[in-house]
């Protein structure tokens, strides 16, 4: 043997060693680079991995939601259409006035010597509200009595001359036939018999006219008292003690304004949709807004049997019994009318109206199932409407629906409203 032999297994295997460890050294090179590289991918996958399943558990839960959406049956309020009644009641604004208002002018001219009323008086039928004078009026009724008298004077004596010319034909007409008299003789006596019975129609004619006369001065002389024409109140005075007065068809002397109070009425335009059942008799309340703890009732009295063209609304008078005078002549007040229908209607809360592109409507719950019917308003009364169409008593009808709710949809009924 050899005796270098285990010199060189030894150095063999030192170089092996060396070699060894060299390849170790490389591998663990090689993998201290490609450990950033699979970090990377590692976390690229781990990425995508957990991309797919959030986007599969959004899906999943999208479905869930579109399935529980689908099968989801929304509660819902409702009110039920109540019926609108038989007595439609409208309220007007209107003006009070008198039942009846005079303005008295003098009908005969002179000085006024009395004056016994004043603004604010109340005064009965045929009381004196004034006296005028005329001197000169007395003169002329004596004047035309004296006339009068000459004139009854002259018919009588015309009546006297009318008997004579009959006397005289009388006893002349059979002389005249036996020829005992001329005949021109008969002509002059029928002839003045006629004379005579005219001249006494012109006597009576004259006695009738200056009658007539007599009797307007003795009217003008009762115009001298100045009276009421009826019971009321006096609410305008225009004269006083020592006016001069002037009685003229056109342009007399305004003196007093009288106004009956007892029982006071309304003018009112009522609107053509509310017209409708409008009659005589019909009840009415008036409103007085400076008297809040008192109404006073009325009725329908008068009626315009045509609308006014411009406005559509009919002229209707309401008549109040006033008898302790608490309402005066043009004050502001509230009309109540109570009109019967004509036509029936509904009530319903205002919250159930749907307004859209499909005009208004409500809906209507019958079996869990939405039924959408067009409606019609005719009243508004705020927290509630009239309507005159699409419903009927006792539906059901959504409150606070939604907009888009469509028709046919299922739906629970919760808390009702009646």
């Amino acid at each position: 043997m050899n005796s270098n032999e285990p010199l060189n297994f030894k150095r063999a295997l030192e170089t092996n060693d060396k070699a060894g460890a060299s390849l170790r050294r490389a591998d663990r090179g090689r993998w201290t680079g490609l450990l950033p590289v699979l970090g990377v991918v590692l976390l690229l996958v781990t990425t995508l991995a957990f991309g797919a399943w959030s986007h599969y558990e959004q899906h999943r839960q999208v479905i869930a939601t579109a399935e529980q959406s689908r099968d989801l049956v929304p509660e819902v309020r409702v009110a039920s259409v109540q019926p609108g009644g038989s007595i439609q009641i409208v309220s007007l604004p209107a003006s009070t006035s008198a039942f009846a208002a005079a303005n008295v002018f003098a009908r005969a001219s002179g000085y006024l010597a009395k004056r016994e009323v004043d603004i604010g008086d109340r005064v009965v039928e045929g009381q004196l509200l004034a006296e005028i004078v005329a001197p000169e009026l007395d003169h002329q009724i004596s004047q035309a009595e004296a006339t009068l008298g000459q004139l009854k004077a002259a018919l009588q004596q015309a009546e006297a001359n009318r008997l004579l010319a009959q006397v005289t034909w009388d006893r002349d007409s059979p002389l005249v036939g036996k020829g005992w008299l001329t005949a021109q003789q008969g002509t002059i006596d029928v002839q003045t018999l006629k004379a005579r019975e005219a001249a006494v129609d012109v006597a009576q004619a004259n006695v009738v006219a200056e009658e007539a006369q007599v009797q307007v001065l003795h009217q003008q002389k009762i115009y001298q008292r100045v009276v009421a024409p009826f019971e009321g109140v006096i609410t305008q005075r225009n004269v006083d003690i020592g006016s001069l007065v002037q009685a003229d068809a056109t342009s007399g002397t305004f003196m007093f304004t009288i106004m009956q109070g007892n029982v006071i009425r309304t003018q009112v335009f009522v609107p053509q949709d509310q017209a409708f059942g409008l009659q005589p008799g019909i009840e009415a309340v008036v409103h007085v807004p400076e008297i809040p703890n008192r109404t006073f009732p009325g009725k329908v009295t008068r009626i315009a049997n045509a609308l006014q063209p411009g406005s559509r609304t009919l002229l209707t008078e309401i008549d109040i019994p006033n008898p302790d005078g608490t309402l005066s002549p043009g004050i502001y007040c509230t009309i109540e009318l109570h009109i019967p229908r004509k036509t029936p209607s509904f009530k319903v809360s205002a919250d159930t109206i749907i307004f859209n592109e499909a005009g208004l409507q409500v809906g209507v719950v019958e079996n869990g199932v939405v039924h959408l019917r067009k409606v019609t308003i005719v009243r508004d009364l705020g927290k509630e409407v009239e309507i005159n169409s699409g419903v009927k008593g006792g539906d059901q009808v959504i409150l606070n629906p939604a907009v888009d709710l469509p028709d046919g949809s299922k739906v629970r009924l919760g808390q009702s409203k009646s």
